[in-house]
């Protein structure tokens, strides 16, 4: 069913990873300016990959567990892509000119919240489910 509540989150996500990254700055790099996800490959893909788990989530409303499932891959993933802006936010040098952090270091928990959502809302599909079929 589409018009489920996770299906709204699990959009959100998808245009979180699949649009937000290429408009906002991930970093910003001395004289090199702006860094956004689609100057750095691996970041990109990623983003990528998140947003298309997100998406085939979506498409397996019938299934609730392997949803749950999904989201929690993509959950790990985000995670995995949140250490690597942590890493390389560390890593930017302080050298005279400055380098900063952008705001779009931020969207691996902003998705990650919202799939947190998602998964909340599968899990009271499924209790429902469960709870109905025990009265038959």
């Amino acid at each position: 069913m589409i018009q489920r509540i996770q299906t709204f989150y699990l959009l959100v996500v998808a245009l979180l990873a699949g649009v937000i990254p290429f408009f906002v700055n991930l970093w910003v790099e001395g004289e090199d300016g702006a860094i956004f996800a689609k100057s750095e490959l691996l970041v990109s893909i990623i983003f990528y990959v998140i947003a298309g788990l997100a998406i085939l989530a979506i498409f397996l409303f019938k299934k609730r567990q392997n949803q749950f499932v999904i989201n929690r891959l993509n959950m790990i993933l985000n995670l995995f892509l949140l250490g690597f802006f942590v890493y390389r936010s560390l890593n930017l040098s302080g050298e005279t000119a400055v380098s900063e952090k952008g705001i779009g270091m931020l969207i691996p928990v902003f998705s990650i919240v919202f799939l947190v959502l998602a998964n909340r809302a599968i899990k009271k599909d499924e209790d429902l489910v469960k709870s109905v079929d025990r009265l038959r």
